[in-house]
């Protein structure tokens, strides 16, 4: 007879092991399955976010800052370094290091709240049975009166441009280059591709970005996207729109390109390929055929508003569901999955889930743009404050962006915020805040900022929806 727990989750990601804590943390036995292997060949809880995503890509996108910042910052400073290099070794070093303690934490938070993990691949069979399967082939049966799939998600390959984890890589492989390559192509100008070809930039790559759209971050506002792309292109980012990559053949140790833009084909050889077109929804083995549980056109668990499928017992979150493709959203789900098997109130709420890209400068937003608000015909008025007029951002000499806030026309509650400059990851915080509880752009701006802060442009972009910011014309 199968072991049996009240919840058995399946991955250990950033939605997966966020829900097999809280579980456990309200009572109910919890097992959290996940087979993801670290670079020492041991179970690596964390998902793609923890091991091969968000941290180690911050970790190398500040050692990358810190170099880049040697040549171009510190002279305005008064400061001059000479003959700075980079250890490669000693750089990716440090990220893995950042990994390891990260996943060893996660081990320790599973012991201490009684959570059972298991090493392996998880599948859901019916009546919410689950088969592990070993990394060694060995399988086990286990049941739950409750299952959450917390699968994930998988780089898009191209099937001109497949990964072979030397030339032509995905999000992880362009993590653990052995050299800075002298050409690198990135395929894709998203979150990934910017973070990543920026990390090589600074190192000295010569970056060129193909983006087959005609918009630059099309899913930002467009006025912060532009002022973005103004950035990157300083930075040396060879961004080219409506670029459509149609081959790459690794030739000797080049990868020779073919794209076409409105000008034609083109040629391009690299070194490396970095191909970040997008992820997709991993559900390959996840269900068995008769488990009931449906999936979408684009592979996706089907799930209503509380992220239940339709099944009994099962439960589904994280980038395996409908909605962002964000680690903190997938935590929150988690959290509120949780908390709804045990009898209580969770909460998730998709339309104020801040988005975040850690490149220099960064850029955050939450909530609606300019243009969904003119397509949905809703009466709005902007806000806007440059981080040049903010006596913080001169003084660190990273005076660059703007805010931007949009609230409704009559009511004045906060439709939307959108900002690219500098420390926006965290000034994007205090605007989600004001819009889960309803709040008005009057709000904010009657509430007292720190002096001198980068908080303050979010201050002045309040009273300028008012047109009475004190530090700019209206």
């Amino acid at each position: 007879m199968s072991e049996k727990f009240d919840v058995i989750v399946i991955g250990a990601g950033p939605a997966g092991y966020v829900a097999a804590i809280r579980a456990a943390q309200l009572g109910l036995k919890t097992a959290c399955i996940d087979a993801f292997v670290g670079k020492d060949g041991k179970q690596a809880l964390g998902g793609t976010c923890l091991n091969v995503g968000c941290i180690p890509s911050k970790a190398l996108l500040d050692s990358s800052k810190q170099f880049y910042n040697i040549a171009h910052n510190l002279p305005v400073h008064g400061i001059t370094v000479d003959g700075a290099k980079v250890d490669l070794n000693t750089f990716i070093g440090r990220k893995d290091k950042i990994v390891k303690q990260f996943t060893g934490g996660i081990g320790q938070l599973f012991k201490a709240n009684k959570v059972t993990a298991f090493f392996g691949t998880g599948k859901l069979l019916k009546d919410n049975e689950v088969e592990i399967t070993g990394n060694d082939g060995s399988k086990q049966t286990i049941s739950a009166t409750n299952v959450i799939l917390a699968s994930g998600s998988v780089p898009i390959e191209l099937p001109f441009a497949k990964f072979d984890n030397k030339f032509i890589v995905d999000n992880a492989g362009a993590l653990d280059f052995t050299d800075v390559p002298k050409r690198l192509g990135v395929i894709g100008a998203g979150v990934i591709g910017l973070e990543l070809g920026s990390v090589w930039k600074r190192l000295g790559s010569d970056v060129t970005v193909l983006e087959a759209l005609p918009d630059f971050l099309s899913v930002a506002d467009t006025d912060i996207a532009k002022i973005a792309a103004k950035e990157f292109a300083k930075m040396g980012l060879n961004i080219k729109l409506s670029a459509k990559l149609t081959k790459a053949e690794v030739k000797g140790n080049e990868v020779a390109l073919t794209y076409e833009d409105k000008d034609g084909p083109h040629d391009l050889v690299v070194d490396k390929l970095l191909v970040a077109v997008g992820r997709r929804a991993y559900t390959d083995g996840l269900l068995a055929n008769d488990t009931g549980v449906k999936l979408d056109e684009r592979g996706r668990i089907v799930v209503d508003e509380h992220n239940h499928t339709g099944v009994n017992g099962v439960w589904a979150i994280g980038d395996a569901v409908r909605g962002p493709m964000l680690a903190h959203k997938g935590s929150e789900e988690g959290v509120a999955v949780a908390e709804w098997i045990a009898g209580k109130a969770g909460h998730i709420n998709l339309d104020t889930v801040p988005w975040v890209i850690y490149t220099e400068p960064e850029i955050a937003w939450a909530g609606k743009t300019e243009k969904q608000l003119k397509e949905e015909g809703v009466p709005y008025k902007v806000g806007t404050f440059p981080f040049a007029a903010i006596g913080r951002a001169v003084a660190m000499n990273e005076a660059i962006g703007q805010v931007k806030m949009i609230a409704h026309a009559e009511t004045d509650r906060i439709l939307g915020v959108h900002m690219v400059g500098p420390g926006v990851s965290e000034l994007i915080a205090e605007c989600v805040v004001a819009m889960e509880f309803k709040g008005s752009s009057e709000d904010l701006a009657r509430i007292v900022h720190a002096h001198p802060t980068l908080s303050e442009a979010v201050h002045e972009a309040a009273l300028s929806v008012d047109k009475r910011a004190i530090h700019k014309g209206n």
